[in-house]
C-alpha cells in the first residue's frame, strides 16, 4: 500500500547486434530521485527454470536502459526479464515479464569492407561481423552470405543490388565514375538479414585495351557429367595454356583465395583450346570456378575471365537408347537411360523421366503422333493396327531442373499381321472334321448292329448235329420266320407190330446217338436239351 506512488515500467523490449545487448522500457511516473532494477533468470536444460537473479549492469540505473550483455552467456536457452522503479526504499510493482531468446533477437552487425579501384573494376573484400573476437554469436563465419547494393553518386542513381563473396569483383562499371556501395551479411538458413554496413565511394579507371594474348569466349560444354573446356584464341604466336580450377567453397571464405587455385591435369602447358574437365569436376554437388591462363613466348601471361560451374545445372541430359519387342497385343519399349549404368548417381538428381513419341509409319502424313509419359525404364503401346509398321523415339525429362534431352534414334517395328481369320478356318475344319467322325461312328455303330441282326437270323452261329440234322431239322428254324403248313399224310397200318418195334429201334438208335453226342460235349446246351426233349415227346406221341 505504500507503493502506490511508484508506477510499473512499461514496453519492455530489448535490442541486441550480435552478443551485445541492451534493455530499455518507458516510465510514465515522476522521475525524479528513480532509480531501476531488472532481474532475469532462464532455463536450464537440466535444473528447468532458475531462481530470479539480479540483472549485472541493470542496477539502480537513472536510465530508461540499461547494458546486460555480460549477462549473456547461453545464446539459446529462453530468458525472463523483468523491471521495477525504486526510490528511497519504495519499489513498483514488477513490471510485465519480457521473453527471449538471444539468438533469435539478435541482429547481425554490418561487415567490415575494403574496395579497390583497378583496370575499370572495383575489388571488394568483406569482412564478416565480429572479426577478430574470441567469443562470438554467429558461429561460422562461411555461413553468412553478402548482399552489396551499389549506384552511381549522381542525383539520378540506379541501385543495383546483387551477392558477393567475401573476395569479389563488381564489373561491368563505366569508367571514371564514382561508385557508392554498401554491403549486408545475411544467414539464409535462419532467415535473418544483418545491418548494413556505413556507405563507401570510390571512383572507378579506365579499362585496359585487351590483351590479344587472353583466352576469349571461354564456356564450358557438358553431357552426362562429361565436361569441357573450350575457349578461342586470338593471338597469333606461339601461345600455350594452363587452366586453372578452384572449388567453390573456398570463395566462402574470407581468406584470400588467390594463392589456391590449381591446374586441371591434363591441361598443363597445352596448345589446344579445349580441355577435358572430368578428371576435376566429380561431385553434384558444390560449384567450380574455371578459368584459363595463357602464356607466350616471352614468358607473358593473361588469366581469361572466371566461369562457374555448376554441375546439375550446366550440365545436359543425352539422348536414351531404346530397343523395342512386340508380341501379339502390344509393343514393348526397353530404354536405356542417358549414361549407361555410370550414370545412376546424377540421374538419381535429376528424377528423370521418359516422354514416348510413337506413330504409324506410312504414306499418309497426317498420321497422329501419340505421346506417353512413363517414371520406369519399360514401357508398352497396346491397341495397334495388325501388318502396320510402327515407329518410336524417346525423351529423357528432369522437372526438377528443367532439362530435357535430344530425343533418341528412331527405331521402327512391324505389327504381326491378323491371326484371327486363320484361326476361323482352323476352327471351323476341325469342327467340321469332328461332326463327320462323329456321324461316320454313328453309322458304322448301326450297320454293325443291323449286321449283327441279320447274321442271327438267317445264320444263327448255334447247329445241331450231323447224324440228327435231317431228322429233327425242322425243329431248328428260326421262330421268327413264319412256318409252312406241312401237308398230311395218310398212312395206314399194315403191320402194327412191325411198325412198332421199327420205332422202338429207331427210338434207341435215336436216344444212343443223343447220349453218344453228350458225352463227347460237342453240341453240350440248354437248347439241344429243351429240343431233344421236345423231339422224344412227338416221337413217342407218334408212335401211339
Amino acid at each position: 500500500s505504500g507503493q502506490t506512488n511508484l508506477r510499473s515500467p512499461e514496453d519492455i523490449q530489448v535490442y541486441a547486434v550480435d552478443k551485445n545487448f541492451t534493455l530499455r522500457w518507458n516510465y510514465t511516473g515522476s522521475t525524479a530521485n528513480v532509480t531501476f532494477s531488472a532481474e532475469y533468470r532462464f532455463t536450464d536444460f537440466q535444473t528447468k527454470v532458475t531462481e530470479w537473479k539480479e540483472l549485472p549492469g541493470c542496477q539502480n540505473v537513472t536510465d530508461t536502459e540499461c547494458d546486460f550483455s555480460s549477462a549473456i552467456t547461453q545464446y539459446y536457452n529462453e530468458h525472463h526479464l523483468r523491471v521495477r522503479a525504486e526510490r528511497r526504499g519504495e519499489v513498483s510493482p514488477w513490471s510485465s515479464i519480457f521473453e527471449m531468446v538471444p539468438y533469435f533477437i539478435a541482429q547481425i552487425s554490418p561487415p567490415g569492407i575494403e574496395l579497390q579501384s583497378t583496370n575499370g573494376v572495383i575489388k571488394v573484400k568483406v569482412s564478416p561481423p565480429e572479426a577478430g573476437q574470441v567469443q562470438k554469436m554467429w558461429i561460422s563465419d562461411i555461413h553468412f552470405k553478402y548482399n552489396v547494393v551499389i549506384w552511381e553518386n549522381s542525383s539520378n542513381a540506379e541501385f543495383r543490388s546483387q551477392s558477393i563473396f567475401p573476395t569479389d569483383v563488381i564489373d561491368d562499371l563505366a569508367p571514371d565514375t564514382t561508385y557508392c556501395l554498401k554491403v549486408q551479411a545475411t544467414i539464409p538458413l535462419d532467415l535473418k538479414e544483418g545491418l548494413f554496413s556505413p556507405i563507401h565511394c570510390v571512383k572507378t579507371t579506365r579499362k585496359a585495351v585487351n590483351d590479344l594474348l587472353c583466352a576469349t569466349n571461354v564456356s564450358v560444354l557438358a553431357v552426362n557429367m562429361k565436361f569441357h573446356l573450350h575457349w578461342s584464341n586470338r593471338y597469333k604466336q606461339h601461345t600455350s595454356y594452363n587452366v586453372q580450377y578452384l572449388t567453390g567453397y573456398l570463395k566462402k571464405l574470407p581468406d584470400d583465395y588467390s594463392v589456391k587455385w590449381s591446374n586441371v591435369r591434363g591441361c598443363e602447358n597445352i596448345t589446344d583450346t579445349q580441355c577435358d574437365l572430368s578428371p576435376v569436376i566429380t561431385a553434384t554437388s558444390g560449384f567450380y570456378y574455371i578459368r584459363v591462363q595463357a602464356m607466350s613466348e616471352h614468358n607473358r601471361s593473361c588469366l581469361s575471365n572466371e566461369v562457374k560451374v555448376d554441375p546439375l545445372i550446366t550440365n545436359e541430359i543425352g539422348p536414351p537408347g531404346i530397343k523395342l519387342d512386340i508380341n501379339d497385343v502390344s509393343l514393348h519399349i526397353q530404354i536405356s537411360p542417358p549414361g549407361g549404368s555410370e550414370s545412376e548417381v546424377w540421374r538419381d538428381h535429376y528424377d528423370l523421366s521418359y516422354r514416348i513419341l510413337y506413330w504409324k509409319n506410312s504414306s499418309n502424313n497426317e498420321e497422329e503422333i501419340k505421346v506417353k509419359e512413363i517414371k520406369q525404364t519399360i514401357g508398352s503401346v497396346s491397341d495397334l493396327t495388325p501388318s502396320t509398321l510402327y515407329c518410336v523415339k524417346v525423351q529423357a525429362l528432369s522437372k526438377v531442373y528443367n532439362k530435357s534431352s535430344p530425343y533418341s534414334r528412331e527405331e521402327c517395328i512391324e505389327t504381326p499381321g491378323d491371326k484371327l481369320l486363320p484361326l476361323i478356318i482352323v476352327a471351323t475344319f476341325v469342327s467340321a472334321l469332328i461332326a463327320v467322325l462323329v456321324v461316320a461312328t454313328l453309322l458304322v455303330f448301326a450297320l454293325y448292329q443291323a449286321y449283327n441282326k441279320i447274321k442271327y437270323v438267317f445264320f444263327p452261329s448255334c447247329q445241331p448235329p450231323l447224324n440228327i440234322e435231317g431228322f429233327t431239322g425242322q425243329l431248328f428254324r428260326s421262330p421268327y420266320l413264319p412256318t409252312r403248313e406241312e401237308p398230311i399224310e395218310n398212312c395206314s397200318i399194315i403191320e402194327t407190330i412191325i411198325t412198332e418195334e421199327a420205332n422202338q429201334i429207331d427210338l434207341k438208335d435215336y436216344k444212343h446217338s443223343k447220349q453218344s453226342s453228350r458225352d463227347s460235349g460237342n453240341y453240350s446246351n440248354d437248347d439241344d436239351n429243351s429240343g431233344n426233349k421236345t423231339s422224344e415227346e412227338t416221337q413217342e406221341k407218334e408212335m401211339v
